[in-house]
């Protein structure tokens, strides 16, 4: 049976953002797939991408590059940003996958592994990763990289963006002829001086805007639907879900539709979510649930088996995001792995 919700992945609107990234930067888009890139799927999204141009990837964690690897095969360049971890050496090795060093023990443990290409990250106010510029090593045979990371790069007023762009290129002087890259999604958007020799954009290439909202440069990607399952009517002074989440003012009329936190749609929605059905933006009503929530479509023709979208090209990822209070990474990445994903435009690997 056909799974009542469903993610799409626009392949296509995939390979526009690409574009798009690389002529507002006028850099390499290095393109980022952690986390199964996003949700969306790292096979799929990486091999699309590579059709286009990519030629380099990061990934977050060692098992993601190693099963990216076995998936786009030699030809990519693919970087770990959590580093290289004791005997987690030999697995990056034995995949060709290349360590961002963070600390003195991941440098010590590459070099005893054999040492080889491999990037460098430099601190320069994140404080999460990497070195700190005073503390950061010379020069070492190998580095084919060196990367910082913005903290507020989707807020462009922020004046902490030019201090770490400076400190950025002060740190990246030290290591001439390597590869700097600085800008994540949002700081694609702040200027070419952020490019510097390639980007690595994440969210904005999945649909997500650069400054959490939507940007009409970027193209919607992901659509995730689900079926009506049922239509009822409900009385004045009836409630809605769990703990009456809603108590009905007026007559309502309700759509019950397949798809719930299990599946990642926010709890948190509470009655501020609100979905696309029958051509409107309609607001959920009560609690979500784990499998099911509930959707007002009073005055609408809706029956059993309609598709109403949670998010995607009528019901902005940024929109849907800031509705459950939080950010379009966190709801791709929630969406559930019972959520089948289906691919529109060219995914040509087997």
């Amino acid at each position: 049976m056909p799974s009542p919700a469903l993610l799409s992945v626009d392949l296509n609107a995939l390979a526009r953002n690409f574009h798009t990234l690389e002529a507002v930067t006028g850099a390499p888009v290095h393109p980022v797939v952690k986390a199964d890139a996003y949700g969306l799927g790292a096979k799929a999204c990486a091999t699309r991408l590579m059709a286009e141009g990519a030629r380099t990837f990061f990934v977050a964690r060692v098992d993601e590059g190693v099963t990216l690897r076995a998936a786009l095969g030699d030809a990519p360049t693919i970087y770990v940003l959590d580093g290289c971890h004791g005997g987690g050496a030999g697995v990056l090795k034995a995949a060709d996958l290349r360590p961002v060093l963070n600390q003195p023990r991941q440098m010590q443990a590459w070099a005893e592994a054999g040492g080889g290409a491999c990037g460098l990250q430099i601190d320069t106010g994140l404080n999460r990763l990497g070195f700190r510029p005073e503390d950061a090593p010379a020069p070492f045979e190998g580095l084919s990289l060196v990367m910082s990371h913005l903290a507020c790069a989707d807020e462009p007023d922020q004046p902490m963006n030019q201090r770490q762009r400076d400190a950025f290129a002060a740190a990246a002087a030290r290591y001439p002829g390597i590869t700097r890259s600085l800008a994540n999604s949002g700081g694609c958007f702040l200027g070419r001086d952020y490019s510097f020799d390639a980007v690595r954009p994440g969210v904005c290439l999945y649909g997500g805007g650069p400054q959490g909202r939507p940007d009409g440069r970027i193209a919607a990607v992901a659509t995730l639907t689900a079926e009506v399952l049922q239509v009822r009517d409900v009385k004045p002074e009836e409630s809605i879900g769990y703990s009456r989440g809603f108590l009905a003012d007026r007559p309502v009329r309700a759509a019950v539709i397949a798809a719930g936190y299990a599946d990642g749609v926010m709890r948190a929605y509470g009655q501020s979510g609100a979905a696309w059905i029958a051509g409107e933006i309609r607001p959920l009503l009560g609690r979500v649930s784990m499998d099911v929530c509930t959707i007002d479509v009073t005055g609408l023709e809706v029956t059993v088996g309609d598709r109403v979208e949670l998010f995607g090209a009528n019901r902005s990822l940024d929109e849907a995001a800031a509705a459950a209070g939080t950010i379009s990474y966190e709801l791709l990445t929630a969406v559930s792995n019972r959520v089948p994903r289906a691919y529109v435009g060219r995914y040509d690997r087997s």
